[in-house]
């Protein structure tokens, strides 16, 4: 009786989880267009005008987050006057990936690499937050002719003490973690969302409504869960094996980051870097924890026009590809 309780009970789950998922979808439908990459098709959004001087802009997102994290407030102030490309990372937001190990910054550059130059873009600002931070740094060493400046807003860089949360790693588990995914994490993680969300962008105020206008809620869809977990429980033994090459970037550097940032230490990862790569310029905030974007938008769309005012145009980066 007891065996088929529990079976009843992870069904009723599970139901609930693919009702949860339609209305998560339906409420947060795609906003872009859908581009073709091997392993995967990443959603893009290209908003901004296409003729504008100087190169455009590509934004990459974190972890537990989507292309939406970096079009409010930033990506669309910029986009009055530039070419802004938000990308949903590989198994995020609407982009998806054909195999769940495909976690890497490697892999992930490589893909979005792909995509770009299926848009006709062959060199570009990146402006890359925590989790995309690695993610940056890869596509500048293995692209370095992609990558006209670097904005790293509170990047991931180097490996740091202890781990990323056990649920992740029972997540990222066979078998276990997709009974997991597809019964109990979208009900509880609906409970979930807003404090924890809120708590990431302390010591500063999470926005009213944030949760609902970054849609949120489609992380908590079993297959992205899954994809986000393995980026995390990956990610560790990725820097280490990355970091080793960082004074080879060639692209000019500014990192913006909080003294007060409980998610990812400055000390472990932003003061290393910008010790380490040539051109760096290296903004420490005090008192501001990790959600830069929001809590300083005005300086990182300072910063990010500054870059762009170094660089060459979009026209002359395309002809000399």
């Amino acid at each position: 009786m007891v065996v088929v309780i529990f079976v009843a009970a992870l069904a009723v789950l599970a139901l609930v989880t693919q009702a949860g998922v339609l209305l998560a979808q339906r409420a947060h439908p795609a906003q872009g267009r859908m581009v073709e990459v091997a392993g995967g098709t990443l959603h893009i959004l290209d908003i901004g005008p296409r003729d504008a001087a100087g190169p455009p802009i590509v934004m990459l997102h974190g972890a537990s987050s989507n292309l939406e994290v970096m079009r409010q407030p930033v990506g669309e102030r910029l986009a009055r006057k530039h070419r802004v490309i938000l990308i949903d990372r590989p198994g995020h937001g609407w982009s998806t990936r054909a195999r769940l190990g495909d976690s890497t910054p490697e892999i992930q550059a490589r893909m979005i690499e792909e995509a770009l130059a299926k848009l006709g873009v062959y060199s570009a600002i990146f402006v890359v937050h925590s989790w995309a931070g690695a993610l940056g740094a890869r596509i500048a060493l293995d692209y370095p002719q992609a990558v006209a400046g670097l904005v790293m807003l509170a990047p991931v860089a180097y490996p740091w003490p202890g781990g990323v949360g056990r649920y992740n790693r029972l997540i990222a588990t066979p078998v276990i973690g997709p009974l997991f995914a597809y019964t109990i994490t979208l009900p509880l993680g609906l409970m979930l969302a807003e404090p924890g969300a809120r708590g990431v962008f302390l010591p500063q105020t999470m926005p009213d409504g944030f949760v609902k206008n970054t849609a949120t809620p489609l992380l908590l869809r079993p297959r992205e869960f899954i994809a986000n977990a393995r980026d995390l429980v990956t990610l560790k033994a990725a820097v280490a094996e990355q970091a080793p090459r960082y004074a080879e970037i060639k692209a000019p550097v500014t990192i913006i980051t909080g003294e007060a940032d409980k998610t990812v230490s400055t000390n472990i990862h932003s003061r290393p870097f910008a010790a380490t790569a040539p051109n760096v310029k290296l903004i420490v905030l005090p008192g501001v924890g990790h959600m830069i974007q929001q809590a300083a938008p005005d300086l990182v769309f300072a910063e990010v026009e500054a870059m762009i005012s170094g660089t060459p145009s979009g026209a002359e980066a395309a002809a000399a590809h």
